[in-house]
């Protein structure tokens, strides 16, 4: 059964939504365009975004660090992926590839937590309290990577107390088998609801009467 979702107490966490995830000719669109496409990703993450909005309900971005010169240089244990930021200057700071794709500008009344340095949208940032502060008890995660910031930041989010929801075919990652790990393998462990977008639309609607 599909869960209610509070309009006072929900929150929708957009996680990376950058030029060089999601638009042509952003640096990892290539990786992910595949299976972004197949699942409708740009249509089903706007479609969230406006329907969260139209049910007033808030959307907090939860940003992935913006690459600037000399992030991860001389850090003791950066990983894999810092490590391919370092050189890809991935999300780069005051470049087309680190601002929103243009579909996720924010809008007024939505809230953006302090930028993460890994995968936890929570690690070393505010995000728990700006949610906390906002009265939020539901978080509805969707953006990008799967298996990586959002599994991340879910996992976090069901450590501290959140209802977490999963949407399948609002995220995407750079292969169909990761997808089926973080779906199908992880998310039954610790996400209270793994819905489609559809699914989704379905019970917000139902909220919002």
């Amino acid at each position: 059964m599909t869960p209610d979702y509070p309009r006072g107490a929900t929150g929708l966490l957009l996680v990376d939504p950058y030029n060089d995830f999601l638009s042509e000719g952003g640096k990892i669109w290539p990786r992910v365009q595949a299976i972004a496409e197949a699942n409708g990703l740009i249509a089903n993450l706007k479609a969230i975004a406006d329907t969260v909005r139209g049910a007033g309900m808030r959307v907090f971005y939860a940003p992935h660090r913006r690459w600037e010169p000399g992030d991860y240089e001389d850090w003791a244990h950066p990983n894999p992926t810092q490590r391919a930021i370092m050189h890809r200057h991935s999300f780069a700071r005051g470049e087309w590839g680190g601002d929103w794709h243009p579909d996720f500008i924010p809008q007024p009344g939505d809230v953006i937590a302090k930028e993460h340095w890994a995968q936890s949208g929570f690690a070393s940032t505010d995000l728990d309290q700006q949610l906390r502060q906002h009265g939020i008890s539901h978080v509805i995660l969707i953006g990008l990577l799967a298996n990586t910031c959002i599994e991340s930041t879910a996992r976090y989010a069901m450590e501290i107390g959140y209802h977490v929801t999963l949407v399948r075919d609002a995220t995407a990652a750079f292969s169909e088998e990761m997808m089926h790990a973080a779906h199908v393998l992880n998310g039954p462990t610790y996400a209270h609801a793994i819905l489609s977008t559809a699914e989704l639309l379905a019970a917000l609607s139902r909220e919002s009467g």
